[in-house]
C-alpha cells in the first residue's frame, strides 16, 4: 500500500524504527469524538494492512494503550490517558489554566485553548469549546504547524522569528489571523510569558472566520488581554494573588495592545 510505504520510509528517513512509527499512527488515528475504531478503519486512516495493525494493537493493548472491545472494535486505553496526563504536567499549573480559559470562552462565546511551542509544532495543552452549537474544536494534545495561524506567528514572534510581520507582532503584542491554517477558521493569540519575560505559550480564542469581524475582534481584545495578563502571573510566578499582585504584568500587556486590531 501506499501510505504505509511513505509511513516506513519516513521512519527509515529520519533514522526511526518501523514499528514505532506503525504505532503511533494507530494512537494518532483516533479522534476526540470517536469512542472507538474498527480494525478496518484503523487499517484505512493508517494505511497499513489489518494484519499488520492487529498485531500491533495486541501488542499496545498488552502495555495498556489500547483496549479492544466486545464486537472486536478498539478504543485508547488507560495509557494512552496517563501519558497525556503526564505531558500536561510538564508546563505546571494546568489545573490553574483552565478555569481562566473557561472564563474566557464564556465571555467570548469562542472556544480558548492555551498553546506551547515543540519545535516546528505548536501543541494544544488545554482548551475549552466554545458555548456555541458551530465552533472551531482542536484537540488537546493535537500537532499543528507553527508558521500557520495567529498562535503559531505569535510563538514564533516571541521566540526571536526574524521578519517585518513578527516584528509588528512583538511592537503591538498580539496577533490575529483569518483562514491563513484552516479557510474557515480565525483566532486571535496573546503570548504568555514568565520569569524575565521568557516565553512559555500562548492564549488564543478561535472560532468560524464570519463571526470574527472587525467589532467581535475589538470585544475579544480586553477580554484575551486579561486572561493572558493573568496566566502569565499564574503560571510563570508564584504564590497568590493580591488585588495588585497583577500590575507589572497588566503594564506590559496594557501598554502592548493599546493599538486597535487592524487585521480583523
Amino acid at each position: 500500500m501506499a501510505e504505509k510505504n511513505q509511513l516506513d520510509q519516513g521512519a527509515v528517513k529520519g533514522g526511526g524504527v518501523v514499528a514505532v512509527a506503525r504505532a503511533i499512527a494507530i494512537l494518532d488515528a483516533f479522534h476526540t469524538s470517536e469512542a472507538a475504531l474498527t480494525l478496518g478503519e484503523l487499517a484505512r486512516r493508517t494505511g497499513l494492512h489489518k494484519t499488520t495493525v492487529l498485531r500491533i494493537a495486541r501488542t499496545m493493548a498488552a502495555a495498556r494503550y489500547l483496549v479492544q472491545l466486545d464486537n472486536g472494535s478498539w478504543r485508547l486505553g488507560p495509557g494512552a490517558g496517563w501519558l497525556g496526563a503526564r505531558y500536561q504536567t510538564v508546563f505546571g499549573q494546568t489545573a490553574s489554566i483552565e478555569p481562566v480559559l473557561r472564563e474566557l470562552s464564556k465571555k467570548s462565546g469562542e472556544s480558548a485553548a492555551f498553546y506551547v511551542r515543540e519545535g516546528n509544532s505548536r501543541i494544544c495543552v488545554v482548551r475549552v469549546d466554545g458555548p456555541q452549537t458551530i465552533r472551531h474544536h482542536v484537540r488537546m494534545g493535537e500537532s499543528l504547524p507553527v508558521n500557520r495561524g495567529a498562535i503559531g506567528r505569535v510563538l514564533l514572534a516571541f521566540s526571536g522569528e526574524e521578519g517585518a510581520l513578527y516584528d509588528r507582532i512583538r511592537r503591538i503584542g498580539y496577533h490575529s489571523t483569518r483562514g491563513e491554517r484552516d479557510p474557515q477558521v480565525a483566532s486571535v493569540a496573546f503570548p504568555i510569558f514568565g520569569i524575565n519575560h521568557r516565553l512559555i505559550g500562548c492564549v488564543a480564542v478561535s472560532g468560524p472566520i464570519d463571526r470574527f469581524r472587525r467589532e467581535s475582534c475589538a470585544r475579544h481584545v480586553p477580554l484575551l488581554r486579561k486572561a493572558a495578563a493573568r496566566l502569565s502571573y499564574e503560571i510563570g510566578g508564584a504564590g497568590v494573588i493580591s488585588s495588585n499582585a497583577l500590575g507589572p504584568v497588566n503594564n506590559y500587556f496594557m501598554s502592548a495592545t493599546a493599538t486597535i486590531w487592524p487585521q480583523c
